[in-house]
């Protein structure tokens, strides 16, 4: 499911390539449908490298510094998201490798508390922020790790 840039004007499409073991982030001009750059995050094994790829058979576009900057912010969260769980026990890799793969990294609010009340059924509570912040970048309490700091209770 792509998401937009603030601006409208781009947006990012992030997508799981099985054959590949990688994680694809494509940035798009959203009016045309028009895709500008690839970034390819392997995730299964940490000696393959990153790569950012530009198409060769698209014409030159000049894509603001700030879009840019948006696109590789978000390359970069992949890249250490990906990095970071694969140093966990096996059995929290298993869980959080299937849970990316069917939920595509990302969980919307509205089924976060069933995808939540899962995982919670197949980890420990200790274990539970770590699986949630590897596979989608979220607290137990449904915030965002880029949010800033979980709220106090």
């Amino acid at each position: 499911m792509p998401f937009p840039h603030p601006d409208g004007d781009y947006a990012i499409t992030v997508m799981y390539s099985v054959p590949d073991e990688a994680w694809y982030l494509e940035l798009d001009q959203a009016a045309g449908q028009r895709n500008l750059v690839t970034a390819i995050v392997p995730d299964e094994d940490p000696a393959r490298e990153p790569t950012v790829c530009f198409s060769p058979q698209e014409p030159h576009t000049d894509v603001p510094y700030e879009v840019m900057r948006w696109f590789m912010d978000q390359v970069e969260r992949e890249i250490r998201v990906s990095r970071a769980w694969m140093r966990l026990r096996p059995e929290l890799v298993r869980v959080i490798h299937r849970l990316r793969q069917e939920h595509l990294g990302s969980v919307d609010d509205d089924t976060f508390p069933h995808v939540l009340a899962e995982v919670r059924a197949a980890v420990p509570e200790d274990d539970l922020a770590t699986v949630l912040e590897a596979a989608f970048g979220r607290r137990p309490d449904g915030t965002t790790v880029d949010e800033g700091p979980s709220p106090a209770p």
